[in-house]
């Protein structure tokens, strides 16, 4: 199964990709959704990037390995772990979407994503709104729209606020409970593997150390074969349990450098590195840019 780029839904989508795309604060847009249809169908497919959309109608989502049909005004939650696809069966195929990626959110706040429940695998990510709710939603969109195309200097913070806020308001409502079964096997598994691997973060202190670094350290931890994990965790996200582990590793990394005054030894430390060079050069390879120079940037 392949995986859509956010370059590839530019393309696809507005046949042009921001200039912004490769920022290393991450990315964030906001659209209608009635402005983004075409008649080629959605592909079933992972994304590498967060999705929330609000839609109006009857449509049916294929996500994962379970189909779902929602009728009247829904919320859904799509994140990069789960294939999915979608189609419009009856009325009014309107309403909102936006997309981000992990580093937007991220650089931005010290909650993981993941350990949201509408972003968790195996998780229920559909959640109906009423009339008054949907009014409450699709201002908060109409707010993302105006500010995303305005100079305000800090406009990127004032849209993860908004982006909060859809989370939390989503949060305070129960999701549909006829969406989804049990995940598989290998959900479960990379669900309990995505589990030990937050419960690492967030670094809070230069003493706190990053211990399990790698694929054999969690199989270890779950009593399965090291094997088994990495077929599990590439099933279910498309990613290696290397990479998976490298990007949470980064984004704490990037976080760190920008929001403590800690020195690029105690940073290191706290990664679980043995060198600040190795560090140095791990960090250098993710972002082609040493971390003294991420942090003035």
């Amino acid at each position: 199964m392949d995986t859509q780029s956010i370059d590839e839904f530019y393309r696809e989508k507005l046949k042009q990709i921001p200039k912004d795309i490769s920022s290393s604060a991450g990315h964030f847009n906001v659209f209608r959704l009635e402005d983004c249809l075409h008649d080629s169908p959605v592909r079933y497919a992972r994304r590498d990037y967060y999705k929330i959309t609000v839609i109006r109608g009857t449509n049916r989502y294929h996500y994962a390995d379970k189909s779902i049909e929602v009728n009247g005004t829904s919320m859904i939650f799509f994140n990069p772990q789960v294939p999915y696809t979608w189609e419009h069966i009856s009325g009014e195929a309107t309403g909102f979407f936006c997309i981000f990626t992990p580093a937007f959110f991220i650089e931005r706040s010290r909650i993981a994503l993941s350990e949201l429940p509408m972003f968790t695998v195996g998780g229920k990510p559909s959640y109906s709104l009423n009339i008054e709710q949907e009014n409450v939603i699709c201002s908060i969109f109409e707010k993302m729209l105006k500010e995303i195309n305005n100079d305000y200097t800090f406009k990127y913070d004032l849209l993860h606020s908004y982006l909060n806020e859809l989370i939390h308001t989503s949060l305070k409502n129960e999701p549909l409970v006829n969406l989804y079964d049990h995940p598989n096997a290998n959900s479960r598994i990379t669900a309990v593997f995505t589990e030990l691997l937050e419960r690492q973060f967030p670094i809070e202190t230069p003493g706190q150390r990053f211990v399990m670094r790698s694929a054999a350290d969690y199989a270890t931890s779950l009593s399965v074969h090291v094997n088994h994990l990495n077929r599990a965790v590439k099933n279910t996200t498309g990613k290696t349990t290397s990479t998976l582990i490298s990007e949470r590793l980064l984004s704490e990394a990037k976080t760190l450098l920008k929001h403590t005054d800690w020195n690029i030894a105690e940073i290191s430390n706290s990664l679980g590195f043995e060198e600040p060079s190795h560090f140095s050069n791990f960090f250098k390879k993710q972002t082609e840019i040493a971390p003294g120079k991420y942090r003035t940037v």
